[in-house]
């Protein structure tokens, strides 16, 4: 397979697979920890690095949970202690990456493991790392992981649809029927960290927000139902990620950040022409009313 046609497919895969975790985000007002999650994974990672000596194989996705884990885990201490939940999640993120940043810079020494590349991420390296994959051949890393992780995030949702649906729209009435409310919440931030981690070697910590975030954001503007919700997310952020490559192709900049932008226009495409809750629709009520 070609060069390009690799970088297509990772791009398509970290799309789909933050498409349909962003969903959840979204319904459950908690979009921001998708920012705090996608900064004090590199904790996990750095620390999963000293340990182990290698920046490659499961140690990192473990790391990466732990992680994420210890963020929603500190939020939720905070919040129950009388802190508001922004300013719960700007301290615990802020500081959780700081320390990752501050052993990076004193402990790692000369490994590949700089904060530029955690932060921003490069598509085009992706096809260079691959492993041999029986019957298959050769596959680049990063692409396999983002595509077992997508299978993950697939099972997951199919199996915790009902119980991440209700606890989304009313925690009290899931309590109330018996589902471990706290349990999913911990479920899904693991989930969000396993995708987050998958997605640094395409577009990097800071710009997987955007990927997590607005192609779901997007979806919640063309329809009220989950399932339709989950589908046209997943599709959005395909679409955002091959018509970002284009665009960086067409303006030779950036292709991660050419990914970002192409989710931030379709969401201002949405806002104004979607047909119940943009702009357009709104205004016509308001001039025939």
């Amino acid at each position: 397979m070609s060069y390009t046609a690799w970088m297509l497919i990772t791009a398509g895969l970290v799309g789909l697979s933050c498409g349909l975790v962003g969903v959840f985000l979204i319904l459950r007002k908690t979009a921001m920890m998708a920012d705090a999650i996608s900064h004090t994974v590199l904790l996990g990672i750095v620390l999963a690095f000293m340990v182990t000596g290698e920046l490659v194989g499961i140690h990192m996705l473990i790391g990466a949970l732990l992680a994420g884990w210890l963020t929603a885990f500190l939020v939720q201490w905070f919040q129950t202690r009388g802190v508001q939940q922004e300013a719960s999640i700007g301290i615990v993120f802020t500081t959780l990456f700081a320390i990752g940043v501050i052993l990076i810079s004193t402990s790692i020494g000369n490994a590949h493991l700089d904060i530029r590349h955690a932060l921003m991420g490069e598509i085009t390296f992706v096809p260079f790392h691959r492993w041999n994959v029986p019957m298959i051949g050769e596959v680049p890393s990063a692409t396999l992981m983002l595509f077992v992780i997508l299978i993950v995030v697939i099972a997951a949702i199919t199996l915790f649809y009902k119980e991440w649906k209700i606890t989304s729209f009313d925690p009290a009435l899931a309590a109330s029927l018996g589902i471990p409310v706290l349990v999913m919440h911990y479920a899904f931030m693991g989930l969000l960290s396993l995708v987050t981690v998958a997605s640094f070697d395409a577009v990097g910590a800071i710009l997987v927000v955007a990927m997590l975030i607005t192609p779901a954001a997007t979806a919640y503007l063309w329809t009220d139902k989950l399932h339709v919700m989950l589908w046209l997310s997943g599709i959005l952020g395909v679409v955002a990620s091959l018509l970002g490559y284009a665009v960086a192709l067409w303006l030779d900049t950036s292709i991660s950040a050419s990914m970002a932008f192409t989710t931030g226009l379709l969401f201002l495409i949405s806002f104004f022409v979607s047909p119940r809750h943009g702009l357009v629709s709104k205004w016509r009520v308001k001039a025939y009313s």
